[in-house]
């Protein structure tokens, strides 16, 4: 079987255009609503241990088991992915999310859930909404042609940050305005919306001619495809450190700008929205650079510009500067997990992608819970801004790595 060539640009095809496609603009107005849902949960959650702890550390420890489900569970999910039929289990785990979270709502509203509580609760709704993610790529990678891959994940990626800026600016006023778990009733009551739109999608079940094994026959068979599509493996093994140096800042981001800088709740949703603003952005403008560069050479520059956006985070103490600093986070962030979805979906064959996302799902995560524990403990014993540097730091080593890899192969660009 030959070798997936990471750096060859998408071909120009007359398949039709993505927005033609039905089920694609079901997953697309559901993505959305649950990303506005995801936005405000994402938010409130971390505020409401502020206010129960003041402490750096329980929100990166909140932060760190947000991850854990990714690290650990990940690729089972991704198995059971391939065997099942991905809209009911889509459906699924939303409901489970919505009776979780109303549960935890009504525990707020009648007293005070422990931190322990809280922990739980993240743990579970972050496992419930990774069975979502990982079925919904699963579902455009059956319902969209390969050329429009990228297309619909710019489209995705635009409707995701425009949600964002949108859902970060209305955390803020919500937040300001009402008790902060307010925020979890909403996030239930827009997931159960996200439910109603995605019940008319067109989705095959799997084919039981691909899964007629035992559980751990496919599971082996994930992990002999990944080591086949030697371009996938690196990208992966680069998005270890990558997104363990990201966590480290969005982890430190909320409590740097309520202790550090004082902001109040709506002026943390707008400064946070910026991020939003880089991200669409990046969405925006993805397809155009794809078509010029090869996904490994635009994973490597935005490697070192994120570490750019980080070194600017840490350097300037200002409303301004973290905003700045977002934005352009934002911007070349969103480039490359574009560039790394997209190839991820390419080069998998569609009866195993369940499992690819499963099994790069968890190796994607595998640094993100120590780094963000390590991150809290930092700003609690130093000064946040420091963990800002070190992050910057670690992008430009990365990049120095990466740079003499076959990723900076342009061949075929």
């Amino acid at each position: 079987m030959s070798e997936i060539n990471v750096h060859t640009t998408p071909v120009t095809t007359s398949a039709p255009s993505v927005w033609r496609n039905p089920s694609f603009i079901i997953l697309f107005a559901a993505s959305g609503i649950i990303a506005l849902g995801n936005q405000i949960y994402e938010l409130a959650l971390p505020l409401i241990l502020y206010e129960l702890t003041k402490s750096p550390v329980a929100m990166s420890t909140m932060r760190g088991i947000e991850f854990l489900p990714n690290l650990f569970l990940a690729m089972f999910i991704g198995v059971l992915m391939d065997r099942v039929h991905k809209k009911w289990w889509s459906i699924g785990s939303i409901v489970l999310q919505v009776i979780l979270l109303l549960a935890l709502f009504l525990s707020f509203q009648y007293g005070q859930p422990s931190i322990y509580v809280l922990y739980g609760c993240g743990f579970i709704l972050m496992t419930l909404s990774y069975a979502f993610r990982n079925a919904s790529a699963g579902m455009v990678k059956q319902s969209v042609p390969t050329p429009l891959l990228t297309s619909a994940n710019a489209a995705l990626g635009f409707t995701t940050t425009l949600i964002t800026i949108m859902g970060a600016a209305l955390s803020g006023m919500l937040l300001m305005l009402s008790n902060l778990y307010t925020g979890l009733l909403i996030t239930a009551i827009l997931l159960a919306i996200s439910c109603i739109i995605l019940l008319p999608l067109h989705s095959s079940p799997v084919s039981r001619g691909t899964s007629p094994q035992g559980f751990w026959v496919d599971f082996k068979e994930g992990w002999i495809e990944l080591r086949r599509n030697h371009m996938l493996l690196l990208i992966s093994i680069t998005v270890i450190f990558l997104n363990a140096t990201s966590g480290m800042v969005d982890a430190t981001v909320i409590f740097y700008a309520k202790d550090t800088l004082q902001l109040r709740n709506l002026e943390l949703g707008l400064v946070l929205s910026a991020a939003g603003v880089g991200g669409l952005i990046g969405s925006l403008v993805v397809s155009s650079l794809r078509r010029k560069y090869s996904a490994g050479v635009l994973i490597v520059v935005t490697t070192l510009l994120q570490g750019f956006a980080f070194l600017i985070l840490g350097l300037f103490h200002s409303t301004y500067g973290l905003a700045v600093g977002l934005f352009l986070s934002g911007i070349f962030q969103t480039i490359s997990t574009i560039c790394i979805w997209t190839f991820r979906q390419e080069s998998t064959p569609h009866h195993m992608i369940g499992r690819i996302s499963g099994i790069t799902g968890s190796l994607f995560k595998l640094g993100m819970p120590l780094a963000i524990w390590g991150s809290g403990w930092i700003s609690e014993l130093s000064n946040p801004a420091l963990v800002f540097g070190i992050a910057a730091a670690a992008n430009v080593i990365i990049f120095i790595c990466c740079r003499y890899s076959v990723l900076w192969d342009r061949k075929g660009t």
